[in-house]
C-alpha cells in the first residue's frame, strides 16, 4: 500500500516537474550559450520566482520519494 502511494507521489512530481521546466522560458537564443549576449542577467519576479520555487520543492519531493522507493523495494 504505501509502496503504491510512493510511486504514485514519484510519477506525479516527475511530470509537473516537467512541466514547470518547460514553462521556464528565458527566451535566450544560442548565442547567449556562446558568450554572445552578456545582458542575459534578471531578477526573477511574479511568475518566474514561483515557478522556480515550485521546480524546487517538486525536485525535493522527487528526490525523496525515490530515495524511500529504493528503500521499501
Amino acid at each position: 500500500m504505501l509502496a503504491t502511494v510512493i510511486n504514485y507521489l514519484n510519477i506525479i512530481s516527475a511530470v509537473l516537474i516537467i512541466i514547470c521546466i518547460l514553462l521556464q522560458n528565458r527566451g535566450t537564443s544560442l548565442s547567449g550559450t556562446f558568450g554572445g549576449d552578456s545582458e542575459s542577467y534578471y531578477t526573477r519576479r511574479g511568475l518566474d520566482k514561483m515557478l522556480l520555487t515550485a521546480t524546487i520543492i517538486l525536485l525535493i519531493i522527487f528526490i525523496a520519494s525515490t530515495f524511500l522507493r529504493s528503500i521499501i523495494n
